[in-house]
């Protein structure tokens, strides 16, 4: 699996929640992880999850760190289960490396998003193409602009390039763990 931290702010919209997306617009062929900040404002018409569009759900923030993961050869739920991961590796860098105790010790994940009380700090969704598995995973920067109570990195003390590329760098070493978990063991009769 492949990273690639984006150096420019790009507005999440869902359109990019799409086959190839980092290879056609970053040049990142196969499995690949890429990350940037901007805004976030997701139209009906790219929004993928039932519920959201079932609630008419606004899904928008004025900055946020976003992800997107595509990886090939896998169903959608071992997509949704990569995703849970992304959630759990995020909760423990943050109560690792974030200076605000008294908030990360309480970080709770509730399915795929991440809370400190009645604060959300993420937004994401798991999806599939006749091609690959696809998540996108956003968290807030600054948390303005959203439909709801946020909790942002801005808050935790981090700043966003630094998350993203460590995040990045978890999540492939643990990929590549579970992908050689699954050649070492032989088949039983």
């Amino acid at each position: 699996m492949k990273s690639l931290w984006v150096d420019k702010e790009i507005k999440y919209d869902g359109s990019q929640l799409t086959s190839l997306y980092a290879y056609m617009n970053h040049g990142v062929l196969g499995d690949s992880i890429v990350s940037w900040g901007g805004a976030c404002d997701v139209s009906f018409d790219h929004m993928v999850d039932g519920e959201d569009l079932l609630s008419c759900a606004e899904i928008k923030a004025n900055k946020m760190l976003h992800f997107i993961i595509e990886k090939f050869n896998i169903d959608l739920f071992s997509g949704v289960c990569l995703q849970r991961l992304l959630g759990e590796i995020f909760i423990s860098y943050l109560q690792k490396e974030s200076p605000v105790k008294e908030i990360t010790s309480g970080l709770v994940r509730c399915g795929d998003d991440i809370y400190f009380k009645n604060k959300k700090f993420n937004i994401s969704i798991a999806t599939i193409s006749p091609s690959s598995c696809l998540i996108h995973f956003a968290v807030n920067i600054d948390g303005t602009g959203a439909p709801v109570p946020t909790l942002s990195l801005d808050e935790l003390k981090l700043k966003p390039e630094v998350v993203a590329k460590n995040i990045m760098e978890i999540f492939i070493a643990e990929v590549g763990h579970i992908e050689r978990a699954t050649k070492k063991v032989k088949w039983v009769k």
